[in-house]
């Protein structure tokens, strides 16, 4: 696994662009945690990071570009209106989805999908890709998340292109905002 600085990443921006766009697995920082990724429209990289995981049909969450994507791919009632309001922000908002490909089928088990759009400098990344990436705690399911790249599961490193280090992160996973069911998770 390559480790990249956030000025690395600028000097081979292309790159790193184009094997995203490619499907590589990789890790990067959020406003809370760091998170594991790929393209939300490649099956076969979903289901590598699930084995990853070991998390084989729980919901992923995905990172989008902006909130004209969400306009455009998920319903959204009064108060989902509201909640985009708050956003960049460190929330993950349950919405139901209007179309089945706006992401791969395996990205989401349900007729909903978690959407992040964080206030961090990455989202300059996904917003110039231009299509979501899955976004998830970088751990295997039920471990402790990944804060620093010392506790980076081996396991989970060895199917990881490259890490975008950004140092240790102190935050936690988002708070869960369910705009379907009307409830708030705190993690």
């Amino acid at each position: 696994m390559e480790i990249l600085t956030k000025a690395e990443l600028r000097l081979r921006y292309d790159e790193i662009i184009e094997k995203i766009k490619a499907g590589v697995i990789f890790i990067h920082p959020t406003d809370t945690i760091y998170g594991i990724s790929c393209s939300a429209l490649n099956e076969n990289s979903v289901q590598k990071i699930r084995e990853l995981k070991e998390r084989p049909d729980n919901s992923f969450s995905v990172w989008v570009p902006s909130l004209n994507w969400i306009e455009s791919n998920c319903q959204l009632d009064k108060k989902g209106e509201e909640w985009l309001k708050e956003l960049p922000g460190p929330y993950t908002l349950i919405l139901k989805i209007k179309e089945n490909n706006a992401v791969a089928k395996n990205v989401s088990m349900k007729t909903t999908l978690g959407v992040r759009l964080p206030d961090h400098w990455f989202s300059k990344v996904v917003k110039d890709l231009g299509i979501p990436i899955v976004t998830t705690s970088v751990n295997k399911a039920g471990q402790m998340f990944m804060t620093d790249k010392d506790n980076l599961d081996p396991e989970i490193e060895w199917g990881v292109s490259f890490l975008i280090y950004d140092g240790e992160k102190k935050g936690r996973p988002s708070k869960i905002v369910n705009l379907v069911e009307d409830k708030v998770v705190k993690r």
